[in-house]
Parts: C-alpha cells; structure tokens; sequence
C-alpha cells in the first residue's frame, strides 16, 4: 500500500484563467471557464510518495507542510474509496509556487500514486478529472506530451486527452527563470479576482475558444509558424486580463520584459522561436527543434535571468521505482 509518482509541469501555449461559477453542479468543481493546450516539460519534475499511514501527514521538499487542497482532494476521493490514512512526501526539483506550475506536476503525481498505491484502477482520463478538481492544470500534467483541457465524452465532464505525442514533435523549451519566490497572489485567487472585476474577461473567453481550436490544428500539422502566433496572443491577453483587473495583478519581473525583448531579437534575426508566460515571472521560450541552444544562450545573457533550463517534451504521470532517484533525466 505504497507507490512512487512522477509528473512533469506543463506549459500552457492556450492558456486558462478562469473558473466556471461555484453555481454549477458539484461534479463539474474546479472547471475552467476556457479549454486550453499544453505541452510537459521533461526537465522538470515533481516526485510523489504516499503510503498508508497512522494519520494524514504531508512533507514537501523535506519539510512538514499542511495544504488546503490536498485535504480536500483527500476527502474527495474517500467519498469514493475507502482509503486509509495516507502519508505524501512530495518534492520538485524546480521552484515551488513560482509560476512553473508547481501544482500542476504536484496533483498529477498524487493522484497518480494514490491510484498506483492502493489499486484503484483509474484511467488516464479518470486520473486527469480527479487531478482537475484539485489544479485544473494538473489535468494536463497526467497526460504529458501535446495535451488538451476541454469537455470530453458522452457525460461532457471536463477531462485532459493527448493531442499529440511527445516524440512525434520534438519542440524544444527554453525556461528563464527570473525569481524563486513564491508569487504573491495564488493563481486561483488571482482568476476570482479577474472574473469578479477585469473589464477584458468576457472577451477573454470567448476568444480563447477560438485560439483553442486554432492551436490544436496548428499542433496536428507540425506548423511552428501557426501555434507561435495563437500562442503568444493568449499569453499576452491572458496578462492584459490580470493587468486590468482590480487590484491589478502584475506578476511579471523587470526581467521577464528583458527576455521577452531578447526573444523578439531572435525572431528578428530568423529564429523559430516564441515566448510564453503563466501566472508568474518565468518566460518559457518555444523553440524548433535544434534551436534551443542558441535560445539558452540569449536568454542567459538577458539582465536579471538567474538561470536557464533547456528542456524536452515531457511524458505522461506514471509510477516509478522508489529507487529511481534522477527525476529529470528518467520520468521524461
């Protein structure tokens, strides 16, 4: 009644910021108010342990630690299973709560390990809804690869499935990270305040269907050209959206303009390259494959940048080895 877990942290090219009402039906909790599309990063990682334990007890990067959400994800599944009291040990090799989807990579491997643990034989999809309902990104986590939020099947319920397969577009990712401070403003607080009070929401979803659309094509016929476009679009609305909301939310480092400006050189001088940008200050740099060099280097030198991490296309969640201790170079 053990299992190990690794999930990767996803980019989102078309991004959500948004929550449907709370008005709406209990099994639809947590559910974006837009799809989006996503890609893992293999660099990176989230390591889970959980185990059946005297008492619910959780430790993060070496630390006891209490959470709002993996309690109630807790709750949430022994309304379903008859689980016992669980120990999680979960640790990133990337920084926590900084606008590289932290939660997203951490959800996907929970869920993943209570599924490997005590033998509850969820699907992927079913994987990805429970992990939803905690972090609607970690959804996207579970499935790795080229992944899509969206409604799926017959019951329309909001679950990830994989657009494209990692091998099958090998595109390379470039990330600047600016900070490792935690931000200041959670993401899920941050959209409540951008649906109660940003001028620009309303339109920001119904283009964001649009762009959804747009991307998956683009992703489907390997056009690098076609997704740079939707996908710096919704990173920048997505910004204009938090900027306009009251309090303005401004998640972005003096640094963050300094690699979006050094990106722009480099699509200047004919690199296939666009940046993209979450709910914090770390800008990912989407290269063709080959280029992601020639991206670190630019982005290494622009003021401010603490340090870069050149990165594949990560794979799916999955259960590993509790010995299998080089999380980036195995789970990917």
């Amino acid at each position: 009644m053990k299992a190990t877990a690794i999930a990767h942290p996803n980019v989102a090219l078309v991004k959500y910021w948004g929550k449907q009402p709370e008005a709406n039906h209990a099994r639809r909790e947590n559910t974006p108010a837009t799809p989006s599309l996503s890609i893992a990063l293999s660099a990176l990682a989230t390591r889970t342990a959980v185990a059946a334990a005297e008492q619910d007890e959780l430790r993060v990067n070496g630390r006891p630690a209490t959470d709002a959400r993996i309690a109630g994800l807790l709750a949430e599944m022994r309304r379903a299973w008859a689980l016992p009291p669980i120990s999680v040990t979960t640790c990133n090799d990337f920084p926590t709560s900084a606008g590289l989807a932290s939660s997203a990579s951490g959800f996907a491997a929970l869920v993943t390990a209570i599924d490997g643990a005590f033998a509850l034989g969820l699907s992927v999809r079913e994987r990805s809804v429970w992990a939803r309902r905690a972090s609607a990104s970690a959804a996207r986590s579970v499935v790795g690869g080229f992944a899509a939020l969206a409604p799926t099947g017959d019951d329309g319920e909001w679950a990830s499935s994989a657009v494209l397969a990692k091998e099958a577009w090998p595109l390379e990712v470039v990330v600047a990270v600016v900070s490792e401070t935690a931000k200041g403003v959670p993401s899920n607080v941050g959209m409540e305040q951008s649906r109660r009070s940003s001028p620009f929401y309303s339109a920001w979803v119904e283009s964001t269907r649009s762009d959804f659309e747009a991307a998956r094509k683009a992703v489907v016929a390997r056009d690098f050209d076609a997704l740079a476009t939707v996908a710096e679009h919704s990173c920048f609305k997505m910004h204009a959206v938090m900027l306009a909301t009251q309090p303005a939310l401004v998640y972005w480092k003096a640094a963050t303009l300094a690699c979006i400006d050094a990106v722009r050189r480099l699509q200047d001088a004919g690199t296939s390259v666009f940046c993209t940008i979450d709910a914090g200050p770390q800008v990912k740099a989407v290269c063709a494959p080959g280029q992601g060099g020639a991206v670190a280097d630019a982005l290494a030198q622009a003021p401010g940048v603490l340090r870069v991490v050149e990165s594949g296309i990560g794979g799916a969640a999955r259960c590993v080895e509790a010995s299998d201790a080089d999380m980036g170079s195995r789970a990917g």
